[in-house]
């Protein structure tokens, strides 16, 4: 049953730090109907004011390349990328199971 995760961090200005938590929230909305995408979850850290980080939970990865390509996507990138100052792959991980994934 591995699936593949992703977890990562995004960093922006601190006075963007909203903006992009809004637009992540938006591409977690636009997954939704994705069966193939079975979490996109979107935090913070008290004490990181110029981060994000997202949580994703696919089928596999080529799901996760996939939805890359999407539309949608491509424009909440495009909206993104002005204020993203580094992003930095923390780790990718092959899920095992749990509360929440199939």
């Amino acid at each position: 049953m591995d699936k593949f995760s992703l977890f990562g961090k995004f960093t922006v200005d601190e006075a963007n730090r909203d903006q992009l938590v809004d637009i992540l929230l938006d591409a977690a909305e636009s997954m939704k109907d994705l069966e193939e995408c079975e979490a996109y979850i979107v935090s913070v850290a008290e004490e990181e004011a110029d981060a994000v980080y997202v949580d994703e939970v696919w089928s596999d990865d080529a799901a996760h390349q996939s939805s890359l390509e999407l539309g949608a996507t491509q424009t909440l990138i495009a909206k993104a990328k002005p204020i993203i100052t580094g992003m930095e792959r923390i780790s990718t991980l092959a899920v095992r199971g749990g509360k929440g994934v199939s």
